[in-house]
């Protein structure tokens, strides 16, 4: 073929050339497939591939039990004490002697001794506090709702979004109300590495008068025999001498005389004694002493500590923790109850409960438990069967506990306690039947401000040169310059620190090994123990006057 053939074609064979790359590029493009779309999130999921699978069959016994006392710190005493009401486990004697079963002779919980100092390193201050400051809450919710196949439990129905107003009910209507109160010393504590909220609803007959119509005047007058049934002095024998102060509320609407005075008021803010019943829809309902009434929800958010925000609590959840009252035994019931887990205890029989996580796990005192906590992108899951196993132990059977819980019976009285929770401007005041403010007992028995005597940041500011500094710590009781949150909040260093070394266990997803938020392996923890003598009572620092509640006034 000759040139002016080829200059004749060259038009031609471009076109066919390009319609020939054309056609090549279009047939890859068809035999190529879609990028599938990332399934939905399922908060099930990892609860239900682990299964009914519990590698440590004694996951209720904390970390903290573990603790070497050396003799000289008891933080055992907070919680096993003689009981009051129905709770008569009276444990104190663990506060003498180990006594664990041959499984829990071995401390499973292996986190406490990884050191995540490249951890801490591994994130910024700048990206530590976007991360808590970011919601995962809401969209467990509309995962839960969402849930191809649907969801058995309990979805979360309060909207925290919308807040609550000045009374403390949840603004969306749910008959959720926040409660203010004093947390239990120790791990709970800002400063070391946690902050959390507590919400309380009462069935609809509690919020109903006697014609079944919604009534804020009912539910407050309710509210407010339940918050004296639950706070009565363990040192009365007699409740008829018990008095507590309570938010205004009208007497008219309850048709009770809850002061006392003789006649029915539109506002009394004082209960003596208790009512032999609830009000409105729940008047048959009857009142006793330390127990919720059937029905009774409670929900607890465990956080991060912001070290902006006001009152420390981070937007994101590391937990949601979930409780309902399904049943209420009757108190001798209930009484068995605890000498049967004694006798199970003295057995050495492994713990036992019943329930899945998708319903959650069931105590034999009525309450059903069930929690979320973040997966590994920091989305609220369900919890494994073990991660909830862990939950029972402190809910089931401790001595120190008023029908299985710890924080409303901790309430800050009257109206100031119908809020949402915030350490600042409470008194750090004695527990019941003490003299001295309950944080500078903790810190003289504890010698240290945790259960492992670990932060460094307390002992530097309250143990100068190794001993306490009691007029300090005094500063913030009743009357003083100073209050609970001045005693309690970390540096702003530590908090972030804190932040990041819990975060980092997120990523893990190793809470079956625990969950406790340290920056360096402790040096008080036994890796494993023989049972017999814990060294207190050879050194006179046994306690049995350990309580919940608290001398407010």
């Amino acid at each position: 073929m000759n040139s002016s053939q080829l200059k004749n074609m060259r038009g031609p064979v471009v076109i066919v050339l390009l319609l020939g790359a054309f056609a090549s590029a279009a047939g890859v493009w068809r035999l190529r497939t879609p990028a599938e779309a990332a399934p939905p999130f399922d908060p099930l999921a990892q609860a239900l591939a682990a299964g009914s699978r519990v590698a440590n069959r004694e996951a209720p016994v904390p970390s903290m039990c573990y603790t070497k006392t050396a003799g000289v710190s008891n933080p055992c005493w907070t919680c096993h004490t003689g009981g009051v009401g129905n709770n008569v486990m009276a444990d104190e004697s663990l506060q003498a002697e180990y006594a664990f079963s041959d499984v829990a002779l071995t401390n499973h919980w292996t986190n406490l001794f990884t050191d995540r100092v490249s951890a801490l390193a591994s994130r910024s201050d700048d990206e530590v506090l976007a991360y808590i400051r970011e919601d995962n809450y809401t969209p467990l919710r509309a995962a839960l709702v969402g849930r191809a196949g649907g969801y058995q439990g309990q979805v979360p129905d309060l909207d925290l979004g919308r807040g609550f107003d000045g009374d403390g009910f949840a603004k969306d209507g749910s008959g959720w109300r926040a409660v203010r109160y004093k947390p239990f010393p120790g791990t709970f504590w800002p400063t070391n590495g946690n902050t959390d909220d507590v919400f309380v609803r009462l069935p609809e007959a509690f919020r109903n008068d006697a014609r079944g119509q919604l009534s804020r005047d009912v539910y407050r007058f309710n509210l407010a025999v339940l918050e004296a049934a639950m706070t009565v002095d363990p040192g009365l024998v007699d409740v008829k001498a018990a008095r507590r102060r309570v938010e205004p509320v009208d007497e008219r609407a309850g048709g009770m005389d809850l002061d006392g005075d003789g006649r029915l008021s539109a506002q009394v803010e004082v209960v003596r004694g208790l009512p032999a019943h609830y009000a409105g829809g729940a008047a048959e309902v009857p009142v006793r002493r330390y127990t919720y009434p059937r029905g009774t929800e409670l929900l607890h958010t465990v956080r991060y500590v912001d070290p902006d925000a006001p009152a420390l609590l981070s937007t994101r959840l590391k937990e949601l923790r979930y409780s309902r009252k399904d049943e209420a035994p009757a108190d001798d019931r209930v009484r068995n109850f605890y000498a049967e887990e004694q006798e199970k205890k003295r057995q050495g029989r492994l713990p036992a409960f019943q329930g899945t996580p998708e319903l959650g796990l069931i105590n034999e005192f009525g309450w059903r438990l069930q929690g979320f906590i973040e997966d590994a992108q920091g989305r609220l899951r369900l919890q494994t069967l073990e991660e909830h196993v862990a939950c029972m132990g402190c809910h089931t059977n401790l001595g120190v506990t008023v029908d299985q819980t710890f924080a409303f019976p901790r309430k800050v009285p009257g109206r100031d306690g119908w809020r949402p929770q915030d350490l600042r401007g409470i008194p750090d005041v004695p527990q019941a039947g003490h003299a001295q403010p309950e944080t500078a007992t903790y810190f003289e028995r504890v010698q240290g401000g945790d259960e492992f005597r670990a932060n460094n940041e307390l002992l530097a500011r309250f143990f100068p040169g190794g001993t306490l500094d009691l007029p300090a710590v005094r500063r913030a009781a009743p009357g003083g310059d100073r209050d609970l949150a001045w005693l309690v909040t970390p540096s702003r260093k530590r908090a972030l620190r804190l932040d990041k070394a819990y975060w980092a266990l997120v990523r893990e997803q190793s809470f079956t090994l625990g969950r406790d938020t340290l920056l360096a392996p402790p040096t008080n923890v036994h890796r494993s123990v023989e049972n017999g003598s814990t060294e207190l009572e050879a050194t006179g620092r046994l306690y049995t006057d350990g309580r919940l509640h608290l001398a407010w006034e």
